[in-house]
């Protein structure tokens, strides 16, 4: 069993399928893991690989502030 490199999720427990293509191999599959990362899927005639792995989202390090429109000044 393969498992994701970023968060060790298992490959075969999809968290959320984003598209379904056809083409002549079989099938196309986007999917999202866990973690968030992006996965490309080709399923056919001998099971499913995991072909391309994108990394998850890292968040945006911005600052919490109460209000809206809030900033922090550096002083």
């Amino acid at each position: 069993m393969t498992t994701c490199p970023f968060c060790g999720w298992p490959d075969s427990d999809v968290v959320a399928v984003l598209s379904r293509h056809r083409t002549p191999e079989g099938e196309t599959v986007w999917t999202r893991c866990a973690c968030g990362s992006l996965q490309t899927r080709v399923v056919g005639a001998a099971g499913t690989a995991v072909v391309v792995r994108g990394r998850p989202h890292e968040a945006e390090a911005r600052p919490v502030t109460d209000t809206p429109g809030d900033v922090p000044c550096d002083k």
